[in-house]
């Protein structure tokens, strides 16, 4: 792992996660949750939900609540029907987002997206937030949970996109879970601090990269 910035210009393809990394999503995540959790008559109140922003619903759901797979599912339900309706818009860019996008694409880069959100509500995020004409392709997990972990959904990637060498990719993320699926695939990885993942969950995972800012991040894609 290493936090320089070195000029080998050898990614062509940078596949970047959506939550945390592109956009501030904590409160329309943390609300969708509150509003699944009232539904089911569970206290929530106090309950420290961040697990939830990154990693696929079932996970959170199942190892935060203990809940089986019916109870799972009832509660993702609940989920979406706030999300769909006021979560997927209390979310913002991160600053400089979008001017990162954009210099990459001038330099000729090919710009992905790999998420555990549902596909449809990443696509109307992007639109949304006007950057969806940056991406080569979007690839995120499917509403009936048969595709939700990082590495499922990068293998449904590299099918979408049918070019996608892992020498010249890297996979960009904030949480640990992005890293552990994209080495999966045999991707190098930049670990992202200002999202939700802390330092010592990503160093632990032991990126390519560890970024502390859009800024930091712009520069080391652009002069790799």
């Amino acid at each position: 792992m290493t936090d320089q910035i070195t000029t080998k210009n050898r990614y062509h393809n940078i596949i970047f996660d959506l939550d945390g990394t592109l956009t501030d999503s904590a409160s329309g995540v943390i609300n969708s949750v509150y509003y699944a959790l009232q539904k089911l008559d569970i206290e929530a109140d106090g309950a420290d939900l961040n697990s939830f922003i990154g990693p696929p619903l079932q996970r959170s759901f199942r190892e935060k609540f203990k809940f089986d797979e019916e109870k799972v599912q009832e509660a993702i339900e609940y989920f979406r029907e706030y999300y769909r309706e006021k979560g997927i818009y209390e979310n913002r860019l991160y600053p400089s987002v979008s001017e990162m996008l954009e210099k990459l694409a001038l330099k000729g880069k090919r710009i992905y997206l790999a998420t555990s959100k549902a596909t449809p509500f990443a696509e109307i995020i992007l639109r949304h937030f006007q950057i969806d004409r940056y991406f080569e392709a979007v690839a995120g997990a499917t509403l009936d949970g048969t595709r939700v972990e990082k590495k499922d959904v990068l293998a449904h990637l590299v099918e979408l996109s049918g070019n996608l060498n892992p020498q010249e990719s890297v996979m960009v993320g904030d949480r640990k879970h992005d890293i552990i699926g994209a080495r999966d695939h045999g991707l190098d990885t930049a670990a992202v601090t200002y999202g939700y993942g802390s330092v010592e969950e990503l160093s632990g995972e032991k990126p390519t990269y560890l970024v502390h800012s859009v800024k930091e991040l712009t520069g080391l894609l652009l002069n790799q």
